[in-house]
């Protein structure tokens, strides 16, 4: 899809996509409870007991709450994740192990905790501590300490062609699984959160400024304006995309693309556009511009834009399955937004939204503007077939076809609190929930072969629980018998598929359960 040669996009559809992105939005609430959270971390930290206030500690916030390209999560029930740094400005890399500052900085946020009667203790991971908040704060905070890059450390970033005014905010970071961990070494994690906060706010400066200069009538009120209440076109297509990802990955978010890569990979496509719509058809189409090859090692290398030393795609090479999923969503996202951006249907647009971003926000939008039908108001679960079959989630068959047979799912059967098991027919009577489904599949196909058993769901249960599923599970020992449960209501499909020697040998037509 080429925004250059493409005719513009319909009314229709920039309303849906601006109806969207607002669907997506976090309050200024939550906003404002995190930086009060992360800002009452460095008041403790600063104290005259605490074990680092000698090192003069200060706290400050990363990822998307400080770019301001944060969403609500996909189950509405989950924690928002709120990133922070904490940097101890008088420490150097020759005095103190990453295992050590780490350290001090867990016994520090032990007492915090037990200060604010805090439920949950700091959780240890490799980088950070986690700061787990009551239930109705909804997010968890979580800390990676941090310390000045050295004076070498800025000697190489210098020579790598790092700008001066970055080098002043280059940091030190730790990370369990780093080698020298434990060891007192010059080679640590690198970072510079605040760095890639103004590269990325250099790519939207123009249009920031302008919208900022809309809300206020003196300088001192356009400069008093928090960032997180101006919503860019940039700043909202990554929020689009990155819930694109989600609904395509909720059933396996180990391949989902990083936020970071999508965020950078569109700040760098980004060319000041003024809208939406627009901003999102220009990343579409040239994001992938801005993968290159890494002649060196023959990997593929997106480039950290304050480190050009770093490369976001640098676990690819480890995990191969992973840059095939990002081509992967990225295609299918060119594929689902071009299907629709000319149309002045709104039912279509509903449809192809509802199947690429969940049927809740496509849901409230349809109560908000109701699209009618014979004077009756058309809802999600009006076409939810179509969602069924065209959702985002539904993975496509990465296999070659090399057909060698055939396999139907020859047997079905629904049981529910111990009675007998019914025979139930594809797309036949909605089944009752909490009951057991058995499918049993026969194949033409020799073995040996592998199984792979591809199970998608549908409906704002399944979404809310983040459950919509859609990969293909394999099947350890062959097995052509699935069990299964009625657990979410709406329509749910499962195809049976046989893989023999790297290729498509056999794939089953859909078997559709109707839960009610």
């Amino acid at each position: 899809m080429n925004v250059h040669t493409q005719p513009g996009p319909t009314r229709e559809f920039e309303q849906f996509l601006e109806d969207l992105e607002a669907e997506l939005e976090i309050p200024p609430s939550r906003y404002e409870a995190a930086e009060t959270s992360y800002r009452s971390v460095g008041d403790w930290l600063g104290r005259p007991q605490s074990k680092l206030q000698p090192y003069d500690p200060t706290v400050y916030s990363q990822g998307s709450f400080r770019l301001g390209t944060a969403i609500k999560p996909l189950n509405l029930s989950d924690e928002y994740d709120v990133d922070a740094i904490c940097e101890v400005r008088l420490l150097e890399k020759s005095r103190i192990t990453q295992a050590r500052l780490k350290e001090l900085l867990g016994e520090e946020l032990a007492l915090y905790v037990a200060d604010r009667g805090m439920k949950k203790p700091a959780t240890d991971r490799p980088r950070c501590w986690t700061l787990h908040y009551a239930d109705e704060a909804q997010f968890h905070l979580d800390v990676t300490p941090a310390i000045p890059q050295s004076q070498s450390g800025r000697r190489l970033l210098a020579a790598a062609g790092v700008p001066l005014a970055f080098l002043q905010t280059a940091i030190a970071i730790t990370d369990k699984d780093h080698d020298d961990f434990r060891l007192i070494s010059e080679d640590w994690p690198r970072s510079n959160p605040k760095a890639y906060c103004e590269w990325f706010r250099s790519r939207m400066a123009i249009v920031l400024a302008r919208r900022k200069a809309t809300m206020g009538r003196t300088r001192a009120e356009v400069e008093a304006i928090p960032d997180y209440k101006i919503r860019t076109p940039l700043q909202s297509a990554i929020k689009l995309l990155k819930r694109h990802r989600d609904i395509m990955f909720s059933g396996n978010p180990t391949d989902a693309p990083i936020s970071i890569i999508i965020t950078t990979l569109a700040a760098h496509a980004y060319q000041g556009e003024e809208t939406v719509t627009a901003a999102l058809l220009r990343l579409l189409s040239d994001m992938r511009a801005y993968i290159l090859p890494d002649h060196r090692s023959g990997n593929l290398l997106i480039r950290y834009p304050t480190d050009p030393g770093e490369n976001f795609a640098d676990k690819w090479q480890k995990h191969p399955e992973r840059a095939d999923a990002f081509f992967e969503w990225l295609d299918r996202a060119r594929q689902d937004f071009a299907s629709v951006y000319k149309s002045s249907d709104r039912r279509e647009i509903a449809r192809v939204m509802s199947r690429s971003f969940g049927s809740v926000p496509v849901e409230r939008i349809l109560r908000r503007r109701p699209i009618l039908s014979g004077n009756l108001p058309i809802r999600v679960r009006d076409f939810a077939r179509d969602i069924l079959f065209g959702a985002s989630h539904r993975r496509r068959p990465q296999w070659v076809d090399r057909p060698a047979g055939a396999v139907r799912i020859m047997e079905a059967t629904f049981s529910r609190n111990g009675f007998r098991a019914e025979v139930i027919a594809s797309d036949g009577h909605p089944l009752e929930k909490g009951g057991s489904l058995r499918f049993v599949a026969q194949t033409t196909v020799p073995a040996p072969y592998k199984v792979y058993w591809q199970i998608v769901n549908s409906g704002e249960e399944a979404e809310r629980a983040a459950n919509l599923r859609g990969r293909f599970e394999y099947v350890e020992k062959g097995t052509l018998t699935r069990q299964e449960t009625t657990e979410y209501s709406g329509p749910h499909s499962i195809e049976c598929f046989i893989v023999k020697n790297g290729g498509l040998a056999a794939r089953s037509q859909p078997f559709i359960v109707n839960i009610r």
